[in-house]
């Protein structure tokens, strides 16, 4: 906090420091018990009315009257280095939406329209990387044009928690009734150890997926549209350990390679055999091959929920980079979309 030359703390932030990372102290709401103040850091999106907005790493958006405010501060743009590899948010969104591409794009401004029949948010909505060229609410109703005439929802991507992210952006969806469905992290490690967890003999790497995996696959019907997606990015494998009988395999898992980067996606395991280390020898023999085409870091994507998923990529040595979402579209009145 900011402590004045006297001793006092002081609030040296104002409504001019709007998109600016800051921390902030304020009196606790009263009838709570324990500690008198509460601390809040992450981004200013809004001071109006006298009722501060501030949006968390997490996406995770706290009202603070001014009125309860002790002391604040604005505070550097990017926190202390993460583990892992170096990145900026803006490199990592453009590498994970090329591992996992729509069949059809448009671009709208710096914006991309994404839409793959439904398969998945993250190829059924828009990436918002930087200025959609018109002002905000003429482009979601271009958003919601397209997508209507593609019969699908709108949605909208977002990220929190890194430097360049779109806490701001947030907000105005937010003020204007689109909702957040749903939130995970993107984390990022070093391949090599990866690689050297477990010994990768008998999984089988393919370029292509099939049947068999698919039966593996937690989205079941996969489509002809599905398949591209999942066949999509610069250089895909597909990674099997099979069954002990004709079943579906044991364990499967799917990898993309783009330059440095190597991104691990899909990796489950038969629920009789999970806890046998078989999601590490999938994941390392995936990290081996991408190793011999040049990578040296990898991400991969986690819900918030997923305990045991998180454990094991902790434990892997991945850390979280950045938080992302997906905004739905506000339902028009009277029901409809």
């Amino acid at each position: 906090m900011e402590i004045s030359a006297g001793g006092r703390l002081e609030v040296r932030i104002t409504a001019a420091d709007v998109g600016k990372r800051v921390s902030v102290r304020r009196l606790s709401e009263p009838g709570v018990t324990g500690e008198k103040f509460t601390d809040t850091v992450g981004v200013l999106t809004s001071w109006d009315d006298g009722v501060l907005l501030i949006t968390r790493k997490s996406g995770e958006s706290v009202r603070i009257p001014e009125s309860s405010l002790v002391a604040g501060k604005v505070v550097p743009a990017a926190p202390a280095r993460r583990r892992g590899p170096a990145a900026s948010y803006g490199e990592l969104a453009r590498v994970a939406t090329r591992a996992w591409r729509p069949v059809e794009s448009e671009r709208l401004g710096e914006w991309e329209l994404r839409a793959a029949a439904g398969f998945t948010r993250r190829a059924n909505s828009v990436l918002p990387l930087g200025d959609p060229g018109i002002p905000l609410d003429e482009a979601l109703g271009v958003v919601r044009r397209w997508y209507g005439e593609r019969g699908l929802p709108a949605y909208v991507q977002t990220a929190t928690g890194a430097e360049g992210t779109q806490e701001l952006l947030c907000a105005e969806l937010e003020r204007r009734g689109w909702v957040r469905e749903v939130t995970a992290e993107l984390w990022v490690g070093a391949l090599a150890p990866v690689a050297d967890l477990a010994d990768g003999s008998g999984v089988v790497l393919s370029r292509e997926v099939d049947e068999a995996w698919l039966s593996r696959y937690q989205r079941k019907g996969v489509s002809e549209v599905a398949l591209g997606v999942l066949g999509s990015g610069p250089s895909v494998w597909f990674a099997t350990v099979p069954g002990s009988s004709a079943d579906a395999p044991a364990a499967i898992g799917r990898c993309v390679v783009d330059g440095r980067w190597a991104s691990f996606a899909a990796v489950e395991v038969d629920p009789a055999l999970r806890r046998q280390g078989l999601a590490t020898k999938v994941m390392a023999a995936l990290a081996g091959r991408a190793l011999d085409e040049g990578a040296s870091a990898a991400w991969l994507q986690v819900e918030e929920e997923n305990a045991g998923a998180r454990a094991l990529y902790a434990g892997m040595g991945f850390a979280a980079h950045h938080a992302y979402h997906h905004y739905r579209e506000p339902a028009a009145p009277g029901g409809g979309r």
